[in-house]
């Protein structure tokens, strides 16, 4: 492989489900992009997530949405934009919270963010919406092995810790699991109101 560039087609990086159904495509990760993130999001319905509602304050990132096919209905601070194919939508402003969904099926939108000033650095949560990639077939032992690499690069993290916690609990490893989480509500006492209805966590919620 020619180490100067590489290319990859869209739909020949495999979606993952994640966030409630929104299905991922891991462009940055797929061609090892270090100096910015870039993802994509493909709806198979009309009305399906292509961005899931979020606002981006936490990060300080800016973003840039591309409609690369399809139709895309954009929900900006409650302003409504209609985003055919060919669109560019930029968020200047970290705060704006920001939501899409498919008018078309088959709609694509690219994502492309970073923070204003400062070297990029991947966000902790690619390491645990990969991890979803082995729900089908389930392979937790998989799954974990990932999320042992997101916990040494991203100690603490909430959302990393909470994800370990619950594929723990899929690999059997109850104990294990509880104590994960209990750290995980120490980082972000939310982690609890999430265990009470998350069905990976069935085998030890008893003992929550």
């Amino acid at each position: 492989m020619d180490e100067r560039w590489s290319t990859v087609r869209i739909d020949d990086v495999q979606p993952i489900a994640v966030a409630g159904g929104l299905r991922w495509r891991p462009i940055r990760r797929t061609l090892g992009i270090e100096a910015f993130g870039m993802n994509a999001y493909t709806a198979e319905r009309v009305g399906d997530d292509v961005v899931e509602s979020h606002t981006e304050q936490s990060l300080g990132h800016q973003e840039v949405y591309v409609v690369l096919a399809g139709r895309a209905t954009f929900e900006l601070d409650g302003e409504t934009l209609d985003a055919p194919a060919g669109t560019v939508v930029f968020l200047r402003d970290p705060t704006t919270r920001r939501h899409a969904r498919a008018a078309e099926p088959g709609t694509t939108v690219l994502a492309v963010g970073g923070k204003p000033g400062e070297a990029y650095s991947p966000s902790a949560w690619e390491w645990y919406f990969e991890a979803e990639r082995f729900r089908d077939p389930l392979d937790p032992e998989a799954a974990l092995r990932l999320m042992d690499e997101a916990n040494e690069r991203f100690p603490d993290h909430p959302g990393v810790v909470y994800s370990t916690a619950c594929w723990l609990a899929l690999a059997g490893r109850e104990d294990d699991a509880l104590a994960t989480l209990r750290r995980a509500a120490e980082l972000e006492p939310r982690a609890l109101e999430w265990a009470a209805s998350d069905d990976d966590l069935v085998s030890i919620r008893d003992r929550i």
